[in-house]
C-alpha cells in the first residue's frame, strides 16, 4: 500500500472509530473544531484532532461526523487543498464564505432529527461557537453535550502537553516592563467594574508577562492561563517549564505560578458577588461554565488584545530594524534564485529551504513566522498551499526552467519583530494575462498603501480600497486583504483586520501603532495565483476641521518585481509610489548586503 492510500485508510478507520464512540454515548453527531483550550490558530500536537481524524492539515476548518456523513467545513483559502487531502476518505468538503461561518451548525439543525444530541468537547469549543450552535439547535430542540472528549477514547498514543521551556523576552526588545502592563490591564478591569480577569489566549499572556516559549509552531508562545485580580496574578503553567531564576523574577513582579490544570478550579473558587471580566471570543465554553452562578460576568474584548495591537514607539523602532534585516535576507535569497534558475534543480521545497536559510543568517532570527508558501503556477492559485515531499512542483532543472509565476509567501520571527511578506516573480516567460493580473493586484496594494482615513475607521471598511482596482476588471478574491501582526508574537493577531469577514465592531477601529498586512490577490484555479503583500503601520496623517486622519507607513523592505508589470495599466501616481518605495528599499537594505545580493538589489530597485 502506498503512503497516500495508507493515509486514506487510516482516516476512514478513525472516522469509523468516532462513529462507534457516538453510538456508545447516544450522540447523533460530533463537532470537531480546529482549536485548543486557548483557541489558538496554530495548535500543539495534542489538540490537532481535526488533522488526525481527517487528514486535512490546513489551519482552519471544522469536521462534523454523523452516522451517515462526515463533512469538513472550510473557507475559500482551503477549498482545493481540503478536497485533495480528503479524497477517497469518505469526507465531503463543504465550502463556506469565512472561517466564522455558522454553516455546519445550520446544516446539523436541518439534517438531524428533532430532539437529537450533538457532542463537542467544551474544553476546546469557543464560547461564541457554542452559543451559535445552541441558537441554531434551539428551534429543533437539539441538545448540545460538551462534557466529553471522544478523542481520548479513539486516539491511541495521543500526544501529551508541550514541555518546551518558557523564557523571558530579552532586553532591550521588551521595552515596557510587565509591572506596567499588569497595571494597565488592571486599570481596564477597574474601568469595567471587574475585580478579576481571566486570560486564556496565549499571545495575550505572553504580551502581559513579557515571556515567550516554543509550545506552538511558528508562534513564540507557551501554553498557560492567567488569572488577574486587583492584588494578585496567577500564571497556570506546566511544571518545570519556568526555571527557578525566572520564577523569582516573576514573583518580584507580582506573578505567582500554579499548575496548568488548576485554572478551572481557580475560576470556580472566585468569591461570591465578585465580578469577572472575560472575552467571549477568547474563552472556551468549559471555562465559562466554571464560573459560579454567584459571580457576575462582564464580557468585553481582553484589554491586552487592544493594547498589544498598538505598538509603542520603542517597539516600532525595533520592528523597522527587523524589516531591514528581513529585507537583506530576501535580497540574498532572490539573488540566489535568479542565478540558480536554469542551472540547478529547484522545486517548491527548495524555495522553503533556501529562504529559511537566508533568514537564519541574519542577526536574531528565531524561526519562520508561519509555514512558507511557495506555489508555482497552478499551486500559486491555492492561497494557503504547502508543498510536501509527496506533492510539489519543479520550477527548474539544469538547462531549463518552467514558464510562469512563482508565488512566495514567507516570514520570520525575530526578538525585535515579526515579518510576513509575499512576492511573485517571473520564471521563464510570462503571458500578458499573467502580467495584467499582477498589475491589478499591485494597483490594489498601492491603493491601500496610499489611503488616508479618519481615526477610528472600522478596519473592515478599508478592504474595498484594495479591491476596487481588481473589481474594476470583474475579478475578486476570497480571503481578507489584511490581518493584524504581533511584535515577536503571532503573525495573525486581532482585534482589527482589513477584511469583509470581520464584523465592523468598535474594537476593530484603526488606531496609531497597529501593524497590518496589505495583501490583495487574484487566483485562477489550475493556472496561477498572484498576491503581493507588505506590512504597514498605522500612523497619524493630519488634523483638519473634520478630525484626525491616519495613513499607512510601509514597513516591508523588498523589491516588487517590475518585470511582471504591464506599465500602461498603471497611473503616474502609482508609478511614482513604486519608484519611491524602491528607493527607500535600496537606501535601507543596501548597506546590509554585498556582492551578488547588492547587485540584485540595485537592479530590482531601478525606477521605471
Amino acid at each position: 500500500m502506498d503512503k497516500l492510500a495508507d493515509t486514506r485508510a487510516h482516516v476512514r478507520a478513525r472516522i469509523d472509530a468516532l462513529r462507534a464512540s457516538l453510538r456508545r454515548h447516544g450522540l447523533a453527531a460530533w463537532v470537531l473544531p480546529s482549536a485548543d483550550p486557548h483557541l489558538s490558530e496554530y495548535l500543539p500536537e495534542r489538540w490537532q484532532g481535526r488533522v488526525w481524524a481527517s487528514g486535512f492539515d490546513g489551519s482552519a476548518g471544522t469536521l462534523v461526523i454523523t452516522q451517515e456523513a462526515a463533512t469538513l467545513w472550510v473557507d475559500s483559502r482551503y477549498w482545493t487543498q481540503a478536497e485533495v487531502q480528503t479524497a477517497g476518505t469518505g469526507i465531503e468538503v463543504k465550502r463556506i464564505a469565512g472561517a466564522s461561518s455558522p454553516g455546519h451548525a445550520e446544516w446539523l439543525a436541518e439534517t438531524l432529527p428533532a430532539g437529537s444530541v450533538v457532542g463537542a468537547d467544551g474544553a476546546v469549543l469557543s464560547l461564541a461557537a457554542a452559543r451559535t450552535l445552541q441558537e441554531k439547535f434551539a428551534p429543533r430542540e437539539i441538545a448540545l453535550r460538551t462534557d466529553l472528549d471522544l478523542l481520548e477514547e479513539v486516539w491511541p498514543q495521543r500526544p501529551g502537553l508541550p514541555a518546551a521551556a518558557v523564557y523571558e523576552h530579552p532586553a532591550p526588545y521588551a521595552p515596557t516592563p510587565r509591572r506596567e502592563k499588569l497595571a494597565a490591564v488592571r486599570a481596564e478591569m477597574t474601568q469595567a467594574g471587574a475585580q478579576a480577569h481571566f486570560v486564556s489566549t496565549l499571545d495575550d499572556i505572553a504580551w502581559i508577562t513579557n515571556l515567550r516559549g516554543a509550545d506552538v509552531p511558528y508562534n513564540p508562545v507557551f501554553v498557560a492561563h492567567l488569572l488577574l485580580t486587583a492584588d494578585d496574578a496567577v500564571l497556570y503553567v506546566g511544571e518545570g517549564k519556568i526555571a527557578p531564576a525566572l520564577r523569582e523574577k516573576l514573583a518580584a513582579d507580582g506573578i505567582r505560578l500554579a499548575p496548568y490544570g488548576e485554572a478551572a478550579a481557580a475560576i470556580a473558587a472566585l468569591p461570591s458577588r465578585s465580578t469577572l471580566l472575560v472575552d467571549p471570543r477568547r474563552i472556551t465554553l468549559a471555562f465559562r461554565q466554571a464560573v459560579p452562578a454567584t459571580v457576575r460576568v462582564v464580557e468585553a474584548v481582553n484589554p491586552s488584545t487592544l493594547a498589544k495591537s498598538r505598538k509603542t514607539e520603542a517597539e516600532i523602532a525595533f520592528v523597522r530594524q527587523a524589516m531591514e534585516q528581513d529585507g537583506a535576507a530576501l535580497a540574498e535569497f532572490f539573488a540566489w534564485l535568479e542565478s540558480a534558475l536554469g542551472r540547478e534543480r529547484i522545486t517548491e521545497l527548495t524555495i522553503d529551504e533556501k529562504i529559511t536559510a537566508a533568514r537564519a543568517r541574519r542577526p536574531g532570527f528565531v524561526c519562520p513566522s508561519f509555514a512558507t508558501i511557495a506555489g508555482f503556477n497552478a499551486n500559486g492559485a491555492l492561497p494557503h498551499y504547502r508543498a510536501t515531499e509527496e506533492a510539489h512542483a519543479v520550477i527548474g532543472e539544469s538547462g531549463s526552467t518552467g514558464n510562469g509565476l512563482l508565488l512566495i509567501d514567507s516570514g520570520g520571527q525575530y526578538p525585535f519583530g515579526t515579518t510576513d511578506i509575499t512576492r511573485v516573480v517571473p520564471v521563464g516567460s510570462t503571458t500578458r494575462e499573467q502580467r495584467e493580473d499582477f498589475t491589478r493586484v499591485l494597483k490594489g496594494m498601492i491603493a491601500l498603501s496610499r489611503a488616508k482615513f479618519p481615526r477610528g475607521t472600522r478596519s473592515p471598511a478599508l478592504d474595498a480600497i484594495a479591491r476596487a482596482p481588481i473589481w474594476a476588471a470583474g475579478i475578486d478574491y476570497g480571503h481578507g486583504t489584511g490581518h493584524g501582526v504581533g511584535y515577536f508574537l503571532n503573525v495573525h493577531e486581532g482585534p482589527h483586520g482589513i477584511t469583509p469577514h470581520l464584523p465592523p465592531e468598535p474594537h476593530t477601529a484603526m488606531q496609531p501603532g497597529m501593524i497590518t498586512s496589505n495583501e490583495p490577490g487574484i487566483y485562477r484555479p489550475g493556472r496561477w495565483g498572484v498576491r503581493i503583500e507588505n506590512l504597514v503601520l498605522t500612523v497619524p496623517a493630519e488634523t483638519t476641521e473634520f478630525g484626525d486622519f491616519l495613513r499607512f507607513e510601509t514597513l516591508t523592505l523588498c523589491p516588487i518585481d517590475t518585470r511582471c508589470i504591464e506599465r500602461e495599466l498603471m497611473t503616474a501616481d502609482e508609478i511614482a509610489w513604486l519608484n519611491e518605495y524602491h528607493a527607500e528599499v535600496a537606501r535601507r537594505v543596501g548597506p546590509l548586503v554585498g556582492g551578488a545580493a547588492r547587485a540584485w538589489l540595485e537592479e530590482r530597485t531601478r525606477p521605471i
